[in-house]
């Protein structure tokens, strides 16, 4: 009951930082800032989430072996 009390405490807060820092922000130099980048529980959340999801890298040689040469292959002539 306390964490979920502190949770709630946290968005509270981080929902008001964002608001200070974005209204004194420079416009044209600096990115918009959200809630979930000063909330402590939101980092976990998207730490946790990134570890599931794993993504890798491919050259384009594959993709030319796809998209070009499987239309190649798959034509009738």
């Amino acid at each position: 009951m306390s964490e979920g009390r502190s949770r709630e405490t946290w968005e509270h807060t981080s929902a008001l930082l964002a608001m200070i820092v974005n209204v004194n922000r420079m416009k044209k130099t600096s990115r918009k800032f959200t809630p979930l980048d000063f909330d402590p529980y939101a980092a976990e959340k998207k730490r946790d989430a990134g570890d599931s999801l794993t993504v890798g890298t491919v050259g384009l040689d594959v993709l030319k072996k796809v998209f070009v040469d499987g239309r190649k292959a798959g034509r009738k002539t």
